[in-house]
């Protein structure tokens, strides 16, 4: 009989701290390549799909990008599916959306990509029931990750305290942490003797505020995302509306306001707020609809950016994604799509690698950099366009070549509201399925320069299905 070895013997742990969707599709990333997984979960998950602590943002409005969604489903086979059964909505971009950007009204040109519509607890509570099926991802609910174990030159495990106020260590072979906007890794990181991390932000103090309703009798279940943006080019505060179907035969309405310019917690005021928005569209929609909840309002919608990539030695056994890493102004949509696509990330160079090799943690960060660089890039370029904002930026992107890149950015935008070639391309990288650069081929230029298709719309796009909404309620 064979002994085995010692290293034969030995159980490949990963440890997530954070047990939210960054976290749960980072366990499932690492599952392949590891014997167990230990997810570190703060909160207790409650049974059904509801709003809970440690996702204060899961009231609001929430879209997946195909870009995300496909993450999603290439780490978890059948998620999309189980999320159509459960009642989200799959979203043409654009031929499902009326949109109202700062350019006027956009074409419902034939859907190039897609998108899901749901509320955030559904959506969480389906990823959570596939990635928890795998009986070697184990969650400690109630748990809270208290500091990291090692040095500066590997991490091996993490400290962590129960509910009860035990604190124990948890050894680990890699530890990836997923714990989001309020992540203590740079303090960590620093007691473990590395430099400082570089970091940019970009603040607009951008205020949510979000209201769930029932659809009006005789709404289409199909009827379409709706929003109304700010025109970032006034030199006003910016105002923006969105509604988005989502399961149940609801509606999510999210307002929301840059300094200055704030919505507030006030039903009275949350219709009147949508009334001053630059087209009265979501105004009447709210009119017609019936409120289910009271109105909630966040402040955290800072756009972060840790440079853990561009640590000179980066530790061993330790990689972070997520909004600990990149976290972005929800205005634009990406935050869940980055969670995912940095997820997919990873578990790529887990494969390419063949599983926890030396230099992995490394480029697996790198990895998850590349993944968030256009959405923070988008994001906080088009943030730094609104007054007062407060930002602390280094990348040349956003300071010497800002104007630049902003009047490219304009240019392109304004012709993809009439022009079904641009639009189609600008999709791609909105929807995160393609990259930046798919925005400088000589096709795209070429479809640039032969100028608009279609003429300006002057009114809201809707058709007869969806404008009967508005005309009950003004019968009124």
């Amino acid at each position: 009989m064979v002994e085995a070895t010692p290293r034969e013997r030995e159980t490949v742990h990963g440890v997530v701290l954070g047990g939210g969707l960054a976290g749960l599709l980072a366990a499932r990333a690492l599952r392949n390549h590891v014997d167990k997984v230990t997810v570190i979960e703060r909160d207790t998950y409650p049974d059904r799909p509801e709003p809970r602590k440690g996702v204060p943002q899961s009231h609001h409005a929430h879209i997946l990008w195909s870009g995300g969604a496909e993450a999603i489903e290439a780490l978890l086979p059948g998620t999309l599916d189980s999320l159509r059964a459960a009642g989200a909505h799959r979203v043409g971009v654009k031929q499902d959306m009326v949109l109202y950007s700062a350019y006027g009204w956009q074409h419902r040109f034939p859907s190039s990509h897609y998108a899901l519509t749901c509320s955030r607890p559904l959506l969480d509570r389906t990823v959570r029931n596939a990635v928890l099926s795998d009986p070697s991802i184990e969650v400690l609910q109630g748990t809270e990750a208290q500091d990291l174990l090692g040095d500066r030159e590997r991490v091996t495990g993490a400290r962590i305290r129960t509910q009860d106020g035990t604190t124990r260590d948890l050894p680990a072979d890699l530890v990836v942490d997923a714990t989001g906007r309020g992540s203590r890794l740079k303090h960590w990181l620093t007691k473990l003797g590395q430099p400082p991390i570089t970091e940019e932000s970009v603040d607009t103090g951008l205020t949510y505020a979000t209201r769930v309703f029932h659809a009006p009798a005789g709404a289409p279940r199909s009827f379409p995302v709706v929003s109304v943006y700010a025109d970032h080019r006034t030199g006003r505060p910016g105002r923006n509306g969105l509604l988005l179907p989502i399961e149940e035969g609801r509606w999510i309405i999210t307002l929301s306001g840059t300094r200055g310019g704030e919505p507030t917690a006030d039903e009275y005021q949350f219709a009147e707020f949508a009334r001053v928005l630059r087209h009265p569209l979501i105004a009447d929609l709210i009119d017609a609809a019936e409120p289910l909840t009271p109105v909630r309002t966040t402040r955290s919608t800072l756009n972060r950016r840790l440079h853990l990539d561009r640590l000179p030695r980066h530790p061993e056994g330790l990689v972070a994604l997520g909004d600990c890493v990149v976290s972005l102004n929800p205005i634009h949509g990406h935050g869940m799509s980055v969670a995912a696509r940095s997820a997919h990330a990873l578990e790529t160079c887990l494969r390419r690698a063949g599983g926890l090799k030396p230099g992995l943690a490394r480029t697996a960060q790198q990895a998850v950099a590349a993944a968030a660089d256009a959405p923070w890039l988008l994001s906080a370029s088009q943030d730094l366009c609104y007054p007062d904002n407060r930002a602390d930026v280094s990348d040349p992107r956003l300071t010497t070549q800002a104007a630049q890149r902003q009047g490219f950015a304009d240019l392109v935008t304004s012709a993809s509201l009439v022009n079904q070639r641009v639009c189609d391309a600008l999709t791609a990288v909105t929807t995160l399925t393609a990259p930046l650069a798919h925005l400088e081929t000589p096709e795209f230029l070429t479809a640039l320069r032969q100028g608009p298709a279609r003429p300006p719309l002057n009114a809201p796009p809707l058709n007869a299905e969806e404008a009967a909404v508005l005309r009950s309620t003004r019968a009124r």
